[in-house]
Order: C-alpha cells, then structure tokens, then sequence
C-alpha cells in the first residue's frame, strides 16, 4: 500500500484538531440531537450508531463518565484510547485511517435516489451482504444517503454521511452487491455525496479499517488523502455482580 501523510499545522494541547476527536465532536455540536450524555462522556442513541466518545480519552473522569452513560457490561467502542482504567476491561480492537477530501471531483449522480426510513429493510439487506460497517435502523437520519437501484428496483449500492463534527462530514456505509462491482458506482456516489457535503460548505472526510488497502487505494485515486492512523478499543465496565456469580458458580 502506498499512502502518505498529509502534513497538518501544529496545534497546541489546548487546540486538538477537530478530527482528532470527531465522534466527540459530532456527539457535542452538530450531532448533539442523537446525542445521549453525560459529563465528559456521550453516545448516540442506541437505534441510531453505536458510537461512544470522549471528552478526553485520558482522563479518568471522562471513563466515570462513560461508566455512569452505558452501565456495567455494555460492550462500548472507544476511539483514541490507549488504554484503560481500573474496572474496565478491553474485548476488542481495532486500527484505522482517516482520510480527508484534498483533490476529489465531486458531482451530482444523477441515478442515484435519496433513501430514507422507508428504505432501510433494502439499506440493511445490502448492509449484510457487503459489510461495510455497522448501520442501525436509524443511521440514515444521520444525514444524506444515495443509493442507486437496478432496474428490478433492488437496491445495489449505497453511500452516506455519518459523523459530522463542525465543520466536516464522514462520507460512510459506501458499498455495493457483489453481482454489480466494477462498474463504478460506489465512485460514483462517493462523488455525490461529497458534492452535497461541498454545498453546505463543510469538507468531506472518511475512514477505513486500515487492513483494507483495496479501499484505500481507491479512495486516494479519487482524491483523498491520508491523514492519520488511529485504533479504536471495545470496552465494557466489569458486572462485579455477574463476575462473583460466575465465581460462585466455579
């Protein structure tokens, strides 16, 4: 894989870049509707995403936080922590990157229908068969979704906006039927999706399991660039209750 590192300005502790944190920046700004929060901790409602976010991932009262938001042994996904404090256990990771729009073309596809609730049996059957990342029955209030059909009008690819911190927005769930690829039309709905991104005046950003060379590849043929690598922990608090049961029960 062939990838380089968009060089971005230096910012002081006190001015992380925004995409640094952006599901905190989402969950607290544009996003704060879906939002379910407290303290230094949020997540969206759970029909909505399964994100979970940080004020500052360092910080054990933001973990207290989080602790009092999901409840003992609720399984939680956390970006930008290395770590975990005393109580919580690790059942998962995982590594990324994100990239962000530097040169992409951007244009209308004009096949492409918007979906809504009304689509999501459709977005969820395509979702399973193409695993793109999770979608729950509401991501697609989340923001602008395009799908495009065949002529039988089944649903045969997708892309959308997910995360949206001030300023951006994650172009995210881009696939397509294994039946119909090689035929461009995710590109081609990345493209659209993007130009609406561009009209409101934000900047089109995205993310990808860092495995997925393929995906990457093509995402910066298209004009995107990398800027940052970044891992992502699943995390629950310990049931002491259920964990003595367990004991008990040995």
């Amino acid at each position: 894989m062939s990838t380089s590192v968009l060089p971005t300005p230096s910012h002081s502790p006190a001015e992380p870049h925004v995409l640094d944190n952006a599901a905190w920046a989402a969950l607290t700004g544009p996003h704060a509707s879906f939002a379910e929060r407290v303290g230094h901790a949020a997540r969206y409602a759970l029909d909505v995403s399964p994100f979970t976010a940080l004020a500052d991932p360092s910080d054990p009262d933001a973990w207290a936080d989080l602790a009092a938001l999901v409840g003992p042994g609720t399984v939680a996904p956390v970006s930008g922590a290395e770590a975990v404090p005393d109580g919580w256990e690790i059942v998962g990771r995982g590594h990324g990157v994100q990239l962000i729009d530097t040169s992409l073309y951007a244009e209308p596809a004009p096949e492409a229908v918007r979906l809504g609730l009304d689509d999501v049996p459709q977005i969820l059957q395509l979702v399973a068969e193409t695993q793109p990342g999770p979608f729950l029955p509401r991501t697609v209030e989340l923001g602008t979704y395009l799908g495009i059909r065949d002529d039988d009008g089944r649903l045969i690819a997708m892309a959308g906006e997910r995360l949206r911190p001030p300023g951006w927005t994650e172009i995210s769930a881009v696939c397509t039927h294994p039946d119909h690829r090689g035929r461009g039309l995710a590109t081609r709905l990345v493209r659209a999706v993007a130009a609406g991104i561009r009209e409101r005046g934000e900047t089109p950003f995205l993310h990808a399991a860092a495995d997925n060379t393929h995906a990457i590849r093509l995402y910066e043929s298209i004009g995107f660039t990398l800027r940052r690598r970044s891992q992502w922990l699943l995390v629950r608090i310990r049931d002491e209750r259920t964990e003595q049961t367990e004991a008990s029960d040995r």
